[in-house]
């Protein structure tokens, strides 16, 4: 604002209150307005229009006993056509904000517990918001807008809660890597049951195909020599497999000693007690079929 002589200037955004001889006249806009000083006339000071802000840090305790420092942003400004009650109505606009933001924080918070207050913090910033609009209405002033800009608890109760965190998220990551173990180990045991299962498929078809062999050379080499009986024949090819044992025993560099029976003899007692053993299951079998 400048003065010269009986003239004032208002800035843009600002309005002038002007008096005369000491009482309320009018509301000067911005621009270049005549004051008759002589006539008793005077500007009683400015009041600006600018959106304004005041960060306000209320200290209180939430249900669960937590003490929290909330940190409220009021975003207010002068309504232009309630420019005198915004400036004869109030001396100090921050104090009269600031005393209704504690009100409404510590009326509101210790209703709720710690994680409820970080969760509601929008709807505590419009407890604020509806409260102050209507408190400050009366005296001239706008409420813009309230943010909840920051709720910060006491430095150990947030050391607690990041270990909570990460005790949480511990234990999810032991609960998937338990599950994912218990997968390897059941397709492992799918895959050895398989494997055994095809091996013994291969064992059953090689036990199968030694047979066939066997009865196919007995009946040939009775057909052919005559005076033979298949136990000589069966004699004859348990004494070949013998020796073709032993030979691969001896041949190999990587076996371990083995004492077996060794003679003539010991090849009967082998076919005698596999004759034996088919005898006494043919005889089974037969009972059971009685």
């Amino acid at each position: 604002m400048g003065n010269l002589v009986c003239c004032v200037q208002v800035d843009q955004s600002t309005v002038a209150i002007k008096e005369k001889f000491g009482k309320f006249d009018d509301v000067l806009e911005p621009g270049c307005h005549f004051l008759p000083s002589y006539l008793g006339s005077r500007i009683a000071g400015h009041l600006t229009l600018r959106l304004q802000q005041l960060d306000v840090r209320c200290e209180t305790k939430t249900k669960d006993n937590v003490f929290v420092n909330v940190v409220a942003s009021i975003q207010y400004r002068a309504l232009a056509d309630k420019a005198s009650d915004a400036f004869y109505r109030l001396s100090n606009t921050g104090s009269q904000i600031q005393a209704y933001v504690f009100d409404v924080i510590r009326a509101s918070v210790p209703k709720l517990n710690l994680d409820d207050v970080f969760e509601q913090k929008n709807q505590i910033a419009k407890a604020v918001e509806d409260e102050l609009a209507k408190a400050m209405s009366a005296y001239g002033y706008e409420i813009v807008q309230t943010l909840i800009v920051d709720i910060e608890p006491d430095e150990r109760v947030k050391r607690a809660m990041n270990e909570i965190n990460a005790a949480a998220r511990l234990r999810v990551a032991a609960n998937e890597k338990a599950e994912a173990e218990k997968i390897v180990q059941i397709k492992r045991a799918e895959g050895d049951a398989e494997s055994k299962y095809l091996s013994g498929l291969g064992i059953a078809r090689q036990r199968q195909a030694i047979v066939d062999g066997l009865r196919d050379s007995v009946l040939g080499f009775s057909m052919n020599v005559p005076g033979t009986s298949a136990k000589d024949v069966l004699d004859m090819v348990m004494v070949t497999q013998y020796f073709d044992t032993m030979k691969e025993i001896g041949a190999s560099s990587k076996s371990s000693a083995v004492f077996i029976p060794h003679g003539p003899g010991a090849v009967r007692d082998v076919a005698g007690q596999i004759r034996d053993g088919l005898l006494q299951g043919s005889v089974h079998q037969d009972h059971k079929l009685l």
